[in-house]
């Protein structure tokens, strides 16, 4: 009996336990005002909950290019240049098409809007606004990029 539970944590449970981390990235998009910078949050597709834009690595693009990838599809921001190192990072539990939760850790780079296009391939499927990154941290769920957010 104890090699059977032996076998079973070796080969089924210390996987799963030990299961590494996914890895998103994402664009903290921000315009200057007058009283400082505001943060452009979207809905998400599913639950419509405010996020900011986040996907999954590309291939073929570096961290900032695919965070401007995703900002350009998610909420039509048009920009030309994104620092090369991220500005913090938050980890949140992603809901997978199969109903399980993976772990995933979210690189986020800071993306200076020039322009919002009206037509982007995303935009009936999100709402988007701007808002005082205070605002911001109240709305978004996700207690690391609340912290990144009241940092601004």
């Amino acid at each position: 009996m104890t090699k059977w539970i032996r076998n079973i944590w070796e080969e089924v449970a210390r996987p799963l336990f030990q299961r590494p981390n996914r890895v998103q990235v994402a664009a903290l998009c921000t315009r200057g005002t007058e009283s400082g910078d505001d943060v452009l949050l979207i809905t998400s597709r599913g639950t419509g909950r405010w996020i900011i834009p986040k996907g999954w690595p590309i291939d073929g693009l570096n961290g900032p290019e695919t965070a401007l990838q995703e900002a350009w599809e998610e909420a039509g921001v048009q920009a030309t240049d994104v620092p090369k190192e991220p500005i913090g990072q938050y980890s949140y539990d992603k809901t997978l098409n199969d109903g399980t939760a993976q772990h995933v850790v979210t690189s986020v780079y800071r993306v200076q809007v020039t322009n919002l296009a009206d037509d982007y391939p995303e935009a009936n499927q999100r709402k988007r606004c701007w808002v005082s990154p205070k605002v911001a941290a109240g709305r978004v769920q996700e207690p690391e990029l609340r912290d990144l957010l009241l940092q601004m």
